[in-house]
């Protein structure tokens, strides 16, 4: 949970930008990548992280710029990341414009619970994160290059003079 928005907008800065790595790394036809034929794919997955911005942002009280929660899910790899960037920049700057560290600290209706403000925005990070993980293994699958976000990717370690890990 979140007790500061400093603290707060330094973890969406270094995470948001890991996932705009990610999605930089997609492709038009990738986005149909999926692990089984009734699986979740590639694009869905980076649409639905997108989504869920305004939407969990939407239920703390902030109206983030995003598309609709029911929008379709674009045919673009540019577009979905245009659209992530742009949500994420517009939770940045409310939070950083709307609230204080208390506000932080208020409760707010999120899925039928009482959250506090701070454990949402941490529980939308988490939230990325983990889809974030699920997109690198089918960006594998889909033999794109899988860009470092939680220390290099297996094909980055050559250009930092080490052999890859196993």
């Amino acid at each position: 949970m979140y007790r500061t928005i400093a603290d707060f907008t330094e973890d969406w800065r270094r995470e948001t930008v890991s996932t705009m790595r990610v999605l930089r790394a997609l492709n038009d036809s990738s986005l149909g990548q999926k692990v089984t034929p009734d699986g979740r794919s590639l694009g869905f997955l980076a649409w639905h992280i997108t989504l869920s911005l305004a939407e969990t942002g939407g239920r703390t009280g902030l109206h983030v710029a995003a598309p609709a929660e029911d929008a379709p899910m674009p045919k673009s790899a540019h577009e979905i990341s245009a659209a992530y960037y742009s949500a994420t920049e517009s939770i940045a700057n409310q939070v950083r414009e709307r609230w204080t560290d208390a506000s932080l600290d208020e409760e707010v209706e999120m899925f039928g619970e009482k959250w506090k403000r701070g454990f949402a925005l941490a529980s939308l990070l988490r939230h990325q994160t983990h889809h974030r993980g699920q997109m690198t293994v089918l960006m594998r699958q889909a033999g794109l290059r899988v860009p470092g976000v939680c220390g290099p990717a297996r094909e980055e370690w050559a250009k930092l003079g080490m052999p890859a890990m196993p």
